[in-house]
């Protein structure tokens, strides 16, 4: 049974930085996709960054290229988002997810698991709230 576990969350001033982790369990595949989304009051759900795990690209909303960076760490089976140059406009539920396996052909790992290219992430995390004041 796939396990997703989030910590990191918290509250930061404008600039501030934040680190949040997904830790998964229960997966034996080696590829598959992986992202963190988030969720304002009043908005919809936002793919903010995407990864092809087992070999492929990332994906980066426009919203948050060049602040935020997603990694992974195969040995801990943990992804990361480092969120730098936190803005108010950043406050959200933020939520890890995971895709099965046969989600992530060749040409979707090439799109970074992009949430546009169609995948969809049927493992999610509980969400862990993040809040940047100004």
């Amino acid at each position: 049974q796939v396990q997703l576990v989030e910590s990191g969350g918290g509250s930061v001033q404008t600039g501030g930085s934040l680190r949040l982790s997904c830790a998964a369990s229960g997966y034996t595949y080696s590829r598959y996709c992986m992202g963190w989304f988030r969720q304002a009051p009043g908005k919809e759900r936002e793919g903010v960054a995407t990864i092809a795990i087992g070999g492929g690209s990332t994906y980066y909303a426009d919203s948050v290229k060049g602040r935020f960076t997603i990694s992974q760490d195969n040995a801990k089976n943990t992804l990361y988002l480092q969120m730098n140059g936190l803005k108010p406009e950043d406050t959200a539920m933020y939520y890890c997810a995971a895709s099965k396996p046969e989600a992530a052909t060749a040409l979707v790992r090439v799109l970074g698991c992009r949430p546009s290219a169609g995948v969809e992430y049927n493992y999610w995390a509980q969400g862990t709230q993040v809040t940047v004041s100004s």
